[in-house]
């Protein structure tokens, strides 16, 4: 199987999850990721093709840049608060269509986009498909955390049966900085069985902003397989 192949599923799903999905007049939520590359290229597309008049909400700066690269409108959540439907990646998906995102830094924004739009659109490659969260991804679950408790909330993961690893960043010496001016914490719990549990378990910790896990919030997935077709997997 070659890489291309790969890129070839991943860009027919980002088209068909866009075509199927978006109308006129809509506000639309993006998220990050290389999937997403595709689905904003094909947005950009259409709304100049049929005049769509497609408002766009970004999730991260990479998003930002996306949609004004695309000619398309950017827009905020104060000036929409309600958003009709948002398109995202995903790190991996379970069979209820739980997700762990994350793995590009940007969870908390992501979630807030997530949880203010109607319907949550997922793109993935067939590698991010699985019956339970923690079989394929294997990085742990990214946790926004307060740069101050980073320290003692490690050992707190720690005495929950996690095994957290502070995210350094790439190009300086350091932690991650997120754009909220946080830490993340890659925490492996291994196959997670339980997701709803974990993630309510982790929320009532003090010191973390939020998690990767993101429970009941898909309304459709688009799945880009080996040959280059398309799986989708409803609600």
């Amino acid at each position: 199987m070659t890489e291309n192949l790969i890129e070839l599923g991943k860009k027919n799903a980002a088209i068909k999850a866009v075509e199927e999905n978006i109308k006129k007049n809509m506000i639309v939520g993006i998220g990050s990721g290389s999937t997403v590359v595709y689905a904003v290229e094909r947005l950009g597309e259409i709304n100049k093709e049929k005049a769509m008049n497609i408002k766009c909400i970004p999730s991260s700066f990479q998003a930002y840049q996306l949609i004004i690269q695309n000619g398309l409108e950017l827009v905020s959540l104060e000036q929409y608060s309600e958003i009709d439907i948002d398109i995202d990646g995903a790190d991996e998906i379970d069979k209820d269509l739980n997700l762990i995102k994350g793995g590009g830094g940007c969870l908390v924004q992501e979630k807030i986009i997530a949880s203010n739009s109607k319907e949550l659109i997922i793109i993935v490659d067939f590698r991010k498909n699985s019956k339970i969260l923690g079989t394929n991804w294997k990085r742990g679950i990214p946790i926004e955390v307060i740069p101050m408790a980073y320290f003692p909330l490690m050992n707190k993961l720690i005495k929950i049966d996690g095994n957290p690893v502070l995210r350094m960043a790439r190009s300086k010496s350091g932690p991650l900085i997120t754009d909220n001016g946080n830490f993340i914490i890659d925490v492996d719990f291994g196959e997670i069985k339980k997701p709803q549990e974990l993630n309510l378990k982790l929320l009532n910790i003090p010191g973390i902003v939020d998690t990767g896990l993101f429970i009941d919030m898909t309304s459709k997935v688009y799945v880009g397989l080996e040959d280059g077709n398309v799986l989708t997997l409803p609600k």
